[in-house]
């Protein structure tokens, strides 16, 4: 906790605003987008979806591939605290619901499904978009796919999920996914220095230059912010933003390397 006091007095201390953005694209991102105050009403499904599984006190059993839990003791865990603790926050729901409805990802794939708060944000950000969401517990995966059903029968969220069960990096080593176009890819599913560089690694070949990936966590760990480091520093990398809880990554050759430090 103490780590993370510093490492945010730091983003501080670094951090600026649109007036601090001299890229054209940078800054309509931020004012269009990131500062965007419209109230869309596809938040008020998201804050139902959030209320319901808040309100789940159901028991899983779930399988952990990552580093683990800073809140968690034990395995079996109740739903309600899984959705409070490790789903996507309401403030953070509508910035990636905003980020989605912005730029407008056909193809985007999610590392860590959990029990779905952001893929119902993903999917609502664009309904015609194609969302593939991996989740190495078979369990919680269960649950969200459950959730989604009643969901998408009533018409409140678009049928546009594939969700798989797997640990990622089998996943992400087949041809079949070096071979593809992702336009959005959200990692929130291993906290991990050696795996986030893996992940990275592996999704090299699917980045175009309209392509943006969202890490989460960036300052969770001195081993995230070494992770971080190593993707900002990478020469295929060209533009990043770090939000704090997000480090955004964008491959546009047509920019020159630019590291932003932004407050959302």
């Amino acid at each position: 906790m103490f780590r993370q006091l510093i490492a945010y007095l730091q983003f501080l201390w670094k951090a600026t605003n649109e007036h601090g953005v001299h890229s054209p694209f940078i800054f309509n991102l931020v004012t269009k987008c990131f500062y965007d105050k419209t109230i869309y009403d596809d938040y008020s499904v998201l804050e139902r979806h959030r209320f319901n599984l808040i309100n789940n006190n159901e028991f899983l059993s779930v399988t952990d591939f990552g580093v683990g839990s800073k809140v968690f003791k034990s395995n079996n865990r109740k739903i309600a605290e899984i959705a409070k603790t490790a789903g996507i926050s309401k403030k953070r729901a509508a910035l990636l619901f905003r980020i989605v409805r912005y730029l407008q990802p056909e193809y985007i794939l999610e590392l860590g499904t959990s029990v779905g708060l952001a893929t119902a944000t993903l999917s609502l950000g664009n309904p015609k978009a194609n969302i593939t969401s991996l989740e190495g517990c078979p369990n919680t995966m269960l649950i969200a796919k459950s959730t989604f059903s009643k969901w998408i029968t009533t018409g409140l969220i678009p049928n546009n999920i594939h969700f798989i069960a797997t640990e990622f990096s089998t996943y992400l080593a087949s041809q079949s996914v070096v071979s593809k176009k992702f336009d959005l890819i959200y990692f929130d599913g291993n906290h991990q220095k050696e795996a986030t560089i893996c992940y990275f690694d592996y999704l090299l070949p699917t980045a175009t230059a309209n392509t943006v990936w969202i890490f989460d966590d960036i300052h969770w760990s001195d081993e995230m912010e070494a992770a971080w480091e190593h993707i900002k520093n990478h020469t295929k990398v060209r533009v990043t933003i770090d939000t704090f809880r997000w480090g955004l990554v964008f491959f546009r050759t047509e920019q020159a390397k630019q590291h932003f430090v932004i407050r959302v």
